[in-house]
């Protein structure tokens, strides 16, 4: 099991802007449906940690089936 380097770099680099964004609209969007603000500053939250798992664990099997075409 061979991971390309490659794209595990950019899954570092794009995984926390893709949470950072997520994070940004959801919060944006659940504010206009909530009069308190802890209610959206959670699922926002959520929703972060959430696209930043899915991204990492993309770029990871990404990462080991390039890796491993590559190298046979």
């Amino acid at each position: 099991m061979v991971v390309n380097p490659i794209v595990l770099l950019i899954g570092i680099i794009f995984a926390p802007l893709a949470a950072a964004m997520a994070f940004i609209i959801t919060y944006g969007e659940y504010t206009h449906h909530y009069s308190d603000k802890k209610m959206p500053l959670k699922l926002a939250t959520e929703a972060a940690i959430m696209t930043f798992i899915v991204f990492g664990i993309i770029s990871l099997v990404i990462g080991l089936v390039i890796g491993n075409m590559v190298n046979g």
